[in-house]
């Protein structure tokens, strides 16, 4: 979409030159106001009534001129409209004054943070997981913010919208609530919990943490884009089963885990075990036949895989009666 967005072109003046010029002209009203009652009161009808009108016309161009004054601090904006039709953004930071028939429009062009609440979705496999994300975002096109996204509609207090920032920011910051609801949906979706429902090598919500927040920021980027907002940063923060299936997938984990070791168990007793047999035949320690080789790597696998110590027994031979 084209940016329609421009800076303002009309007539700006320094604050500080017209607040001296407005505080003037409202000491001349009221000076012009005062001498005009007292020639009034001594019988100068005419001269005193022209006086009274030309001081009470200056008073009322004085509080008009008041109300073109504006102060802007770094990271804040005016867009400023001509009775309905957008006339620029103004966003020179300091204190100024402009036409006071231009409508403006304050916003704050600063990073703001959302912090969203854990949703529940089905991944890939169609697992109800809890996932979360933290964003960081920014106005940068006040044109679309104002104008293509209906910002009045979403504020909790719609006539505040036009002079109080707090109101406008809240309601973009809805607008961006909901879309980054729906674009974490969808990304979700696109993946599994974990590579244990996966093919080897899929990306997966657990281990391509990489991958998943940068098509995360890229699905947040074209949502936002309408509301004329950048997207800064975004993380996915909280990531778990849902509750109703989270013992079910934790005993999983925990038998693949144990049958994970007892590979590692039965591959370690079974490199000891033949280890103890080429040191007994290189060493001729004692000469095993197949039977008693047998036996042997049995109670060696006995022992070395069982889960409790193994208890010796003492051959001390026969008794013969």
């Amino acid at each position: 979409m084209e940016n329609q967005e421009f800076n303002f072109k009309g007539l700006v003046l320094n604050g500080f030159l017209m607040l001296f010029v407005d505080f003037t002209m409202l000491i001349l009203s009221i000076v012009g106001i005062i001498y005009s009652i007292i020639m009034l009161d001594a019988s100068d009808g005419a001269q005193g009534g022209w006086l009274l009108g030309g001081s009470i016309l200056l008073l009322v161009i004085n509080i008009i001129m008041w109300c073109g004054m504006l102060q802007l601090e770094p990271n804040e904006a005016r867009v400023t409209t001509w009775f309905g039709k957008y006339a620029g953004t103004f966003a020179q930071t300091g204190f100024y004054w402009i036409n006071p028939f231009y409508a403006t429009k304050k916003v704050s062009l600063r990073a703001r943070n959302l912090d969203a609440e854990p949703i529940k979705v089905n991944d890939k496999t169609g697992n109800p997981v809890m996932i979360g994300l933290v964003l960081v975002w920014k106005l940068k096109d006040t044109y679309k913010a104002l104008f293509e996204v209906d910002s009045q509609t979403m504020a909790a207090n719609p006539n505040s919208v036009g002079s109080d920032t707090k109101g406008l920011m809240n309601a973009l910051e809805n607008f961006v609530r909901v879309q980054s609801d729906a674009a974490l949906r969808q990304v979700a979706g696109q993946y599994a919990y974990d590579d244990e429902d996966t093919k080897a090598g899929e990306p997966t919500l657990r281990s391509s943490a990489d991958e998943i927040n940068e098509q995360l920021e890229q699905k947040l980027d074209e949502r936002l884009a309408l509301a004329g907002i950048e997207v800064v940063e975004a993380r996915i923060n909280y990531l778990a089963y849902a509750p109703e299936i989270a013992a079910v997938m934790l005993r999983r984990q925990q038998a693949s885990a144990i049958i994970t070791a007892r590979e590692k168990i039965v591959e370690g007793a079974v490199s000891m075990v033949k280890m103890a047999l080429d040191k007994l035949s290189s060493e001729e320690i004692v000469e095993l036949d197949d039977d008693k080789k047998a036996a042997m790597v049995s109670n060696l696998l006995v022992v070395l895989c069982g889960d409790e110590s193994a208890q010796p027994v003492v051959n001390t031979g026969t008794l013969n009666h």
